[in-house]
């Protein structure tokens, strides 16, 4: 059974910073970061192709988020800097186990067959 643990949630203030870790049993396809805020549907954050070579971003988060995986370590992190108020979700690591979802775009939570169980991170102003 694969199996995603988390870790690196919290509470910041505003303009700090946080990183986030995900620790996976095994090597996978493409990795990525989604949220979810209270009442609102889980959106894409990040996602790191299978060799690393090609990181993704939602618009919201480019420039302040770094999403990055060490395929020896088999792990994927998020270094979320300037966090703002609006970060504040629950955020969720995913990975694509078999790679057969690739016809699905990286973005989309379709693409991911195994989550982890999320982190919370909460920005106060």
């Amino acid at each position: 059974q694969v199996q995603l643990v988390e870790s690196g949630g919290g509470m910041v203030q505003s303009g700090g910073s946080l990183r986030l870790s995900c620790a996976a049993s095994g090597r996978y396809y493409a990795m990525g970061w989604f949220r979810q805020a209270p009442g609102k549907e889980r959106n894409f954050v990040a996602a790191i192709s299978r060799s690393g070579a090609t990181p993704y971003y939602a618009d919201s988060v480019k420039g302040r988020f770094t999403i990055s995986r060490d395929n020896a370590e088999n792990t994927v992190d998020l270094q979320m800097n300037s966090l703002k108020p609006e970060d504040t979700a629950v955020y969720y690591c995913a990975v694509d186990q078999n790679g057969v979802r690739t016809w699905s775009p990286i973005q989309s939570p379709v693409r991911y067959d195994t989550w982890g169980q999320g982190t919370q991170v909460t920005v106060s102003s």
